[in-house]
């Protein structure tokens, strides 16, 4: 557009109301109403802030309805030509805040306006249009700030997630290992109440029996004969042992071992979580277990089965390897 058009276009723009500039601008004039409206018709400064703000909004083409007995633009017919002058004059003097006084006019010391030259124009116009720019500028900093802000949120919300996550991992495994060690509590008391007993019934058997034990010179005097109660000579032979525990000795990836003792019963699960707990594993690295003699590596179905099941009591050696 040539200096002389803009020049036109800008007086035709000063002569209409807020509604009309923004339709003489190229605004839609659903969302110009909607702008008029929204800004209480305070000029076209005000009405263009809200369209650049409002742009992106869902509903912003959706039809406007104005109030009953209200039509923006001070179009309407029923009201007096004063009205109508009032408005359009209030449309001009908002359109000329933006151009920096009156368009096409410049009043000199004396108080006389005079028609601008062709420069004077040129610079209003440019000014016109620095504005605007400066205005979509500060719009797209203002989206680029709110985006920064949301992905802040997004990875600040990301990070406590992961915490909350960490936690119950480790509240969980801690609730493993305050389990293990009351289990192993409880297993040595009740051994110790074993002992306990057997030393009592011994002392028992003793005071009972101690005043017929036979005599050295009875002993003495069938030296070939064996004893009565020699289990070597009578009763039933003796049956296999049941193991209720397993010793797991396991070898950690960096050479050094450590030991304890489970319930046959228990899992094999539960010696990856002793090893967890207890090793020397680096965080976040996986692994699993195998037998070194015969080679056999344990899967994840091999976890849920029992100790004594996998052949792996009285005792066996585990080695962790990394997967």
């Amino acid at each position: 557009m040539c200096s002389g058009n803009k020049f036109v276009f800008l007086v035709k723009m000063a002569e209409l109301t807020t509604l009309e500039s923004l339709l003489e601008m190229g605004f839609d004039r659903n969302r110009a109403e909607k702008a008029v409206a929204n800004t209480g018709n305070q000029g076209i400064e005000q009405a263009m802030d809200w369209l650049m703000e409002h742009e992106n909004d869902p509903d912003i083409d959706e039809p406007y309805v104005p109030p009953a007995g209200n039509i923006l633009g001070g179009e309407a017919q029923s009201q007096p030509s004063t009205a109508d002058s009032s408005e359009g004059q209030e449309g001009q003097e908002s359109f000329e805040g933006i151009a920096g006084g009156d368009i096409g006019y410049i009043e000199t010391e004396d108080g006389v306006k005079r028609p601008m030259t062709e420069e004077e124009k040129n610079e209003q116009v440019k000014r016109l249009e620095e504005l605007m720019r400066v205005k979509q500028a500060e719009r797209r900093e203002r989206e680029r700030a709110e985006e920064v802000e949301r992905e802040k949120q997004r990875r600040k919300q990301g990070q406590e997630l992961q915490q909350m996550r960490q936690k119950l991992q480790d509240d969980e495994m801690k609730k493993i290992a305050e389990q293990r060690q009351r289990e192993k509590m409880e297993d040595k008391m009740a051994r110790q109440r074993v002992k306990e007993k057997i030393a009592r019934d011994r002392e028992e058997r003793a005071q009972k029996f101690g005043g017929i034990a036979p005599s050295s010179t009875t002993a003495s005097s069938h030296p070939g004969q064996p004893s009565p109660s020699s289990p070597t000579s009578q009763g039933p032979p003796p049956t296999k042992k049941e193991y209720d525990e397993s010793r797991i000795q396991v070898r950690l990836l960096d050479g050094s071992t450590i030991t304890t003792v489970f319930k046959a019963q228990e899992p094999l699960a539960a010696v990856r979580v002793y090893v967890q707990m207890n090793g020397n594993t680096p965080e976040g690295q996986d692994f699993t277990l195998l037998s070194p003699y015969p080679r056999h590596v344990y899967t994840e179905l091999d976890m849920e089965k029992p100790l004594k099941e996998l052949g792996l009591v009285p005792s066996a050696v585990l080695v962790v390897a990394k997967k």
